[in-house]
């Protein structure tokens, strides 16, 4: 039976290197699971001659990683859906029993067609082989790995469980995918009637009013008076047309400085505050944010990841000012010695039944598996919010385009009802 040599991860996150007899690698890494060990490097012993080459190759993978990355003319990052797919498949191959860093290169070799993916697998591949652990790889890659996947994997190392976390955060990231795919698909439809609009619009007012300018002065003269609604829509067309690129830089500036108030400290707080009191959005945005909120900080506290942590990697991930101002109330809160349901409760932007959930979960001590079935609950009601916002805003689109386009064609049949009766 041959010998393997092996570098694993103890239960207390300790690193252990030494031998083992098995009949594969896969084998080997089930012998060391059963000894409470994860195992991240597993070769077969050779002679000095062989180690020599693995050595020499491991060296030559570094150069190659190297030169990918002078190469590359800005930092690789994988894209959230590809990293869903890569944390998927990495907790299925440990699962298998396959080492980290074999089932790193697995998926390095896959990622051929992409390089970026392939770059930041190799990397993480060649940080561990190097002997450094794998959440300090990760955390080597802050643009593709989130402090949550940070924190995360490193509980999985020191409890020895890396693919059960690495199974909790795919199962994280799809329900966030999915989640975000509901929500974009309920406003493609709104927005595709708004650019729809807004083209009809500008044609109308770039070539058809201003001809209809010059029949009513032929046929009415320049004495004649035009109603009002006429005026006001031939005095905008007559900005848009004649201050065409003036008004569009307008828009531009305006859009980006709306951009900027948002980046500030005080304008997001504004901006997500308005989110969450305006309807029809408020409900999708409030129910959105508790899943979000619920799911982190169950799947970082069911992880191993320390109370405090995990408040503050739930406020960084939010998304939402205002419930981040929120989740650092109630981190200060808990840090004091304090529940999380009383500071929940005044932040006034989670709904009672969260708040009650929680202090029932914190009274039972099972808090993580309340925090998930809350999760479960509001991803549910996302849904239905979803449903029902997109039932609101396909109509709303139509009858704003109606609204538009019908109110330059009344502007400019009025004129020609006046000019019908002068005939008459």
């Amino acid at each position: 039976m041959p010998n393997y040599q092996y570098i694993a991860m103890d239960g207390k996150g300790q690193e252990q290197k030494g031998r083992i007899e098995a009949n594969s690698q896969q084998d080997a890494a089930a012998k060391l699971k059963q000894r409470g060990l994860f195992a991240t490097n597993i070769q077969e012993a050779r002679a000095g001659g062989g180690r020599a080459a693995g050595r020499s190759q491991a060296k030559k993978s570094a150069r190659k990683s190297s030169r990918k990355s002078a190469m590359m003319l800005t930092t690789p990052v994988i894209k959230r859906k590809k990293l869903t797919t890569f944390t998927r498949q990495l907790a299925t191959l440990l699962d298998a029993g396959q080492a980290l860093v074999r089932a790193l290169r697995t998926l390095e070799r896959q990622a051929q067609r992409d390089p970026a993916v392939g770059h930041v697998i190799g990397d993480l591949a060649d940080a561990v082989e190097g002997g450094g652990t794998f959440s300090e790889a990760l955390a080597g890659h802050p643009k593709t790995f989130s402090k949550l996947y940070v924190s995360m994997v490193r509980a999985g190392e020191a409890a020895g469980q890396l693919e059960g976390t690495l199974n909790n955060l795919a199962i994280f990231m799809e329900k966030a995918e999915r989640i975000r795919g509901k929500v974009k698909s309920a406003l493609a439809y709104p927005v595709a009637i708004l650019v729809v609009a807004t083209i009809i619009t500008t044609f109308l007012m770039v070539y058809i009013v201003p001809k209809f300018e010059s029949i009513f002065k032929e046929m009415l003269g320049e004495d004649e008076t035009l109603p009002a609604l006429t005026r006001l829509v031939i005095t905008a067309s007559v900005i848009i047309k004649d201050h065409f690129i003036a008004v569009a830089i307008g828009l531009i500036l305006l859009f980006l400085a709306v951009k900027f108030i948002k980046k500030t400290k005080q304008g997001a707080y504004v901006s997500d505050l308005l989110f969450i009191k305006m309807p029809p959005f408020n409900s999708l945005v409030i129910r959105s944010t508790v899943a979000r909120v619920s799911r982190t900080l169950g799947t970082l506290m069911d992880s191993g990841v320390s109370v405090l942590q995990a408040l503050q990697i739930a406020r960084e991930t939010s998304g939402n000012a205002v419930v981040s101002r929120a989740m650092q109330d109630v981190h200060d809160a808990v840090k004091e010695g304090e529940g999380m349901s009383r500071p929940l409760q005044s932040a006034g932007v989670f709904p009672p039944i969260v708040v009650s959930m929680v202090e029932v979960g914190e009274e039972t001590g099972a808090l993580p598996s309340m925090l998930t079935r809350i999760a479960d609950v509001y991803e549910e009601e996302v849904d239905r919010a979803v449903e029902g916002l997109t039932a609101i805003l396909e109509p709303l689109t139509i009858v704003l385009l109606a609204v538009v386009v019908g109110t330059i064609v009344i502007a400019m049949f009025l004129p020609l009802i006046k000019l019908i009766e002068q005939i008459g």
